[in-house]
């Protein structure tokens, strides 16, 4: 089994880093490979609203940039990590504009994403993690995915690179979270040909308008 790990901090190497590695580390355990993407430091444009995702039905963005290969890293995995630094009590805009594109397209293509496991967590110096971490979960329910848990809210604290390893509770956070993750990638690996998942439902959509 295989987890990709997309990291929307632009330093490579800092807090959010140091976070992905420690779920990691536990899935790695449990002999479930891990993929970290760096997308923070990348020049990622924002979805267009164009439809031609939806129109196309070629699983791709009309632009075309790495975005379009992070998608078909996405199809193939297991299970998919969104991690990101807190910018003004939300996630990064380069992490935004990605996971828009991204899960439109899915959306659009018949939810492409659906019933893999999903996780997200953040690095926070003081304040903001929790708005930041939600809108990370957003894109995971969204998709109809299965979501890891942990034992608080899978936020880690700390300024210069490398300081979330001394924030113990944040450490066991992520820790915990690997090793729920892990057993949720089996639970659903096991189960497959043995439990009938839910038939997937054609999405209604409607608004308040008459």
């Amino acid at each position: 089994m295989k987890v990709v790990a997309f990291n929307g901090s632009p330093r490579k190497e800092g807090n959010t880093y140091h976070a992905i590695k420690i779920v990691a580390q536990e899935l790695e355990k449990e002999g479930i490979e891990v993929e970290i993407v760096h997308v923070g430091d990348k020049l990622i444009r924002g979805c267009l609203a164009c439809g031609m995702c939806a129109k196309n039905k070629n699983e791709r963005c009309v632009i075309d940039d790495e975005v379009n290969d992070w998608i078909s890293i996405m199809k193939t995995a297991d299970g998919i990590i969104l991690a990101s630094p807190v910018h003004y009590s939300s996630i990064s805009a380069t992490m935004k504009a990605f996971l828009d594109r991204a899960f439109y397209v899915s959306g659009a293509n018949g939810n492409l994403l659906r019933h893999k496991v999903g996780a997200a967590l953040v690095a926070v110096r003081r304040s903001g993690g929790t708005q930041a971490f939600l809108q990370l979960m957003q894109y995971l329910n969204y998709a109809e995915m299965l979501i890891a848990s942990s034992n608080y809210w899978n936020i880690i604290h700390g300024t210069l690179p490398g300081e979330v390893l001394q924030d113990e509770e944040g450490v066991q956070i992520m820790r915990v979270l690997g090793k729920n993750m892990a057993w949720l990638l089996k639970l659903v690996e096991n189960g497959k040909g043995s439990i009938l998942e839910p038939a997937k439902e054609p999405k209604v959509v409607t608004n308040f308008i008459r």
